[in-house]
């Protein structure tokens, strides 16, 4: 560039007042340092710099909060190294993004344009539309930014399916806060016969929301209905749904306008949060838990969090490798105890129906609509390569039938909610249990005749065990999320929620782990105000049960001493029991006397 050139550039930068408009049409263009604002104030497009970066990008932000929040990013790969980007509307109404004179970014119209103009509306979409066109379902868009999302799902956008155009629109984490190109999770609509929407890690599947079941995705489905927003989900293959045959997709609504709502996918997780007075509030988070990670259990297994093992084999199957599953290392699953039945299945083989769970990967399904559950049955037992069934609606009395074929894989038990899933089992399944069960009687009664006086004390012992378990799990079931606030009102501590903390520590990422006991590990993090806080994490291997932990949180509480590092308060959330102390840099009083590490001092 002469020096001509760039002198002309800076006049115009000087003389150029501006933009206060929430559109630009052929005639006029965008600038670095110049914005649109949507007509009612809601959202603003214009230049910015990420985080720390140098580099200058074209995106669209929410306009009256304090923090910068961008929701969509137009040259996410490819960013403008100086100041000098300039956006255009040619006369094909297409934007047009440039520096110095080369496209760095540009739309593709879907129809011809006449006078187009390029406006940002009050929802936060970009669209370009011919001038006097304003309805979106006549096809008014030529192009908006709705159909190519970022990182972000705004109230009234498609996640999911053009079925038309072979067309997906899914949602994807910036690589870094310094960098809004695509990183390595995502969430879309993956269209099996049976389709469900899955959190990718990269190629690899990370968590699997479920597919819907007329009432919710049955991965949600321990979710209670909320006061902030409304989704719907247009599902192609389901005539309850699907206004035409032409999309699937999810969207939702807030039920209060004045809400802000914000629902993306960061580097580490699917999160919703919602704008308070001063800073965001988050609302949800996926994954959860340790039993939401795509596939933890492995085959034919199910994880619940709230058993002290979180993976145990489906009835009739074994684990796969004994000595790993001893180990609590799940992910081999496990394999079938005797084969099904391949001869007249129908009277060889049985089933068993599992309550309250979240239904495995649909990879491997056949969808029937029309059919109920009891000729679902009769069809899987008449396929020997059938392995279980459900129905695919349970709204009202249930209808539909759905099938897997293979593995079983991704099962989640669920203390409230889910659905029924029935799995086939072999016939002699049942009839060895009760062998063995006879021969274990028999193999007692001479244990019993021969070694009385050890029979009788080992019996002794066991049931002073069982009475000790017994009673702790009747006081820690009497000590539930419910009432625990009502055990701390006189410690005066908060009960933080589980999903605070999660994202506060990054999900327990080993980045900020600063110590490791016999009782657990400690991981320090930062909350949503700043504050640094430092979290023991209670092993599930310490046997310390809720009412325990809860005698030990008084005690804290009231070992209180200046000298000492505070506690803030605790959090208790399916096997995890959490302390939360103020984060001191430099330790306690004793770790400067004794030189004792970080986690010690907190133990």
């Amino acid at each position: 560039m002469d020096i001509l050139s760039f002198m002309t550039i800076m006049i115009a930068y000087m003389i150029v007042p501006i933009i206060a408009t929430s559109s630009i049409s052929v005639s006029e263009s965008l600038r670095d340092g110049e914005t649109l604002v949507s007509k009612g104030g809601q959202f603003e497009l214009g230049f910015f710099r990420p985080g720390n970066s140098t580099r200058h990008y074209l995106g669209i932000w929410y306009k009256q909060l304090p923090m910068q929040k961008v929701v969509w990013v137009a040259n996410r790969t490819n960013p403008i190294n100086n100041t000098f980007g300039i956006l255009t509307l040619s006369t094909t109404g297409n934007l047009i993004l440039s520096q110095n004179e080369t496209s760095v970014w540009s739309t593709t119209a879907e129809k011809q344009a006449q006078k187009p103009i390029a406006e940002l509306l009050d929802s936060g979409n970009l669209v370009i539309r011919n001038q006097g066109e304003t309805d979106p379902e006549g096809g008014a868009y030529l192009w908006q930014s709705f159909d190519y999302p970022c990182d972000t799902i705004l109230p009234g956008m498609k996640l999911g399916w053009d079925l038309r155009n072979d067309f997906e629109r899914r949602i994807t984490s910036w690589k870094s806060p310094d960098d809004p190109s695509p990183g390595d999770l995502s969430l879309g609509l993956v269209l099996h016969n049976y389709p469900e929407f899955y959190l990718m890690n990269g190629t690899e599947k990370y968590y699997r929301i479920g597919p819907w079941n007329g009432l919710q995705f049955t991965g949600l489905s321990d979710r209670k209905q909320n006061p902030v927003y409304d989704f719907k989900y247009v599902a192609n293959n389901d005539l309850n749904y699907v206004p035409n045959k032409d999309e699937m997709f999810y969207s939702f609504t807030r039920k209060n306008s004045s809400l802000i709502v914000s629902v993306s996918v960061d580097q580490y997780n699917f999160v919703i949060s919602m704008w308070t007075e001063d800073s965001w509030l988050l609302y949800s988070i996926t994954p959860a838990d340790v039993c939401d990670k795509y596939g933890f259990c492995g085959a034919y297994a199910r994880c619940s969090v709230d058993n002290l093992d979180l993976c145990q084999c489906l009835i009739g199957f074994i684990p796969k490798s004994p000595q790993q599953w001893a180990l609590s290392n799940w992910s081999q699953g496990c394999v079938r105890n005797i084969p099904l039945s391949c001869n007249n299945s129908q009277v060889e083989d049985r089933l068993f129906v599992y309550r309250g769970v979240k239904v495995p990967d649909t990879t491997h399904t056949l969808l029937y609509e029309t059919i109920d559950l009891e000729l679902c049955r009769t069809m899987c037992l008449n396929n020997c390569t059938c392995t279980a069934y459900t129905n695919s609606d349970i709204s009202g009395n249930g209808s539909g039938c759905v099938m897997w074929f293979g593995d079983l894989i991704d099962i989640k038990l669920f203390y409230t909610g889910g659905q029924d899933l029935y799995i086939r089992l072999a016939r002699e399944e049942l009839e060895t249990s009760n062998r063995e069960a006879s021969k274990g009687r028999n193999k007692s009664v001479i244990t019993i005749a021969t070694t009385t006086a050890a029979a009788i004390s080992g019996m002794l012992l066991f049931c002073i065990y069982a009475i000790y378990r017994v009673r702790r799990r009747i006081a820690d079931k009497s000590t539930t999320k419910d009432n625990i606030e009502k055990h701390l009102e006189d410690m005066d501590l908060p009960l933080f929620d589980l999903q605070t903390i999660v994202i506060a520590t990054s999900n327990f990422s080993s980045n900020n782990k600063i110590g490791q006991g016999g009782f657990g590990s400690v991981y320090k993090g930062k909350l949503a105000d700043g504050q640094e806080i430092a979290v023991k994490r209670l092993s599930t291997n310490s046997g310390q049960g809720i009412t325990e932990f809860l005698t030990e949180v008084k005690l804290i509480a009231k070992l209180q001493h200046r000298n000492l590092v505070k506690l803030l308060g605790c959090c208790v959330g399916g096997q995890e029991k959490l302390l939360v102390y103020e984060y001191m840099a430099n330790g306690s009083l004793d770790s400067f006397i004794f030189g004792m590490e970080y986690e010690n001092c907190l133990h």
